[in-house]
């Protein structure tokens, strides 16, 4: 596998893999580079992100537990 890392002309980062089997890892990589970028100089606290995600998988879970409990079960 070889891979190359370059700056084009319209200020882009161009990355190139060669010989990799396993799209689904370099996915998971774009992913987390994605992340990166979208988070730098964030002043967010981890304890803040962590509190924000229970909070909205709180709602969803309210909104739709009758989904896939069904009407009788709580």
């Amino acid at each position: 596998m070889t891979t190359r890392v370059e700056r084009n002309k319209k200020d882009e980062v161009v990355i190139t893999i060669s010989g990799s089997k396993n799209a689904e890892a370099v996915q998971r990589l774009m992913d987390y580079l994605q992340y990166l970028f979208a988070t730098d100089g964030s002043k967010a606290r981890q304890a803040d992100v962590d509190k924000i995600s229970r909070d909205a998988k709180a709602a969803w879970w309210k909104k739709n537990k009758k989904r896939y409990l069904g009407e009788g079960r709580r």
